[in-house]
């Protein structure tokens, strides 16, 4: 029989704030951002349902730049359109993943999608980030455009399993990644009650985006906030006291130093330093 992780901690997420004018986002690491603790995971910014208005103009964010790691976007509600300096463009809807490798650097933007903007409507996404080692951090600039179809469900109960990355269930997600990672969307109904099964060792991680949980048979989680498991054992019972949306996260550490500036996460300061140095001169592209 596996051993459970055992709850590490409980973290409660700081007030939602504007990302651009398009996304109204928690987040949900809070103070344990870009720390070890939590390799290879960086951040996680949820934005929770939210109604905008008819707009000729899409809300979101304009041009910046990324470099030395990896975004993970999954849409819940809306469309999130994008496009960068590599030329690609493209368009997310509802249960599609976006899952962009910024490497050695790339200047992108995110709206909402025109045709979405125009009918307004309800926005809901998380945007997760995802560490690179060193070896990777030179990786060309790439998308894998994940479709909902793409992606294996597990039933449970009367809610599912999403593999977006990793294996569940004798399911495997379709992303690609750089190091062992499992990536899991998980709604649940009331009553419903599933074991997680990760890696001895590994990071987990498991953000509660909506409802209420009793996780272990021991401890209730509400949402908004962050349950942080111990590295050792493998397994996790999750019970939902009412419907629940989770991300189940569990990654291989990656033992090196994280510094991070804004959108860039290197290894030294000195790499940030020429990270910032390669954007002014333009080496990142331009839209």
């Amino acid at each position: 029989m596996s051993s459970h992780k055992t709850i590490a901690r409980i973290i409660d997420s700081p007030q939602p704030h504007w990302v651009g004018d398009g996304f109204l986002v928690r987040p949900l690491f809070a103070d344990l951002a870009f720390q070890r603790e939590i390799s290879p995971f960086l951040m996680l910014d949820y934005a929770a349902p939210a109604m905008f208005r008819p707009s000729d103009t899409p809300p979101g964010v304009g041009p910046h730049p990324h470099k030395g790691f990896e975004t993970v976007t999954i849409v819940y509600d809306g469309e999130v359109e994008h496009r960068d300096s590599t030329g690609a463009i493209g368009c997310i809807g509802p249960g599609d993943v976006q899952w962009m490798t910024a490497g050695s650097g790339l200047v992108h933007e995110e709206f909402h999608s025109r045709a979405a903007a125009k009918r307004g409507g309800i926005v809901s996404m998380s945007q997760l980030w995802v560490n690179l080692p060193k070896r990777d951090k030179s990786a060309t600039p790439h998308y894998q455009d994940i479709r909902k179809a793409q992606i294996p469900e597990v039933p449970v109960g009367g809610g599912v399993v999403r593999v977006i990355a990793g294996e569940f269930a004798g399911q495997r997600g379709p992303a690609s990644t750089f190091t062992p990672v499992q990536v899991w969307d998980v709604r649940l109904k009331a009553g419903d009650r599933t074991t997680l099964t990760l890696n001895e060792g590994d990071t987990a991680l498991l953000p509660v985006l909506a409802g209420k949980v009793k996780i272990n048979g021991e401890r209730e989680v509400a949402a908004s906030r962050l349950v942080v498991f111990s590295h050792a054992g493998a397994t996790i019972e999750v019970e939902a006291l009412e419907d629940a949306v989770l991300l189940m996260l569990g990654g291989e550490p990656i033992d090196e130093p994280v510094v991070a500036y804004g959108p860039f996460v290197m290894n030294s300061q000195d790499e940030i330093r020429q990270a910032m140095a390669d954007y002014r001169a333009g080496k990142m592209g331009a839209l």
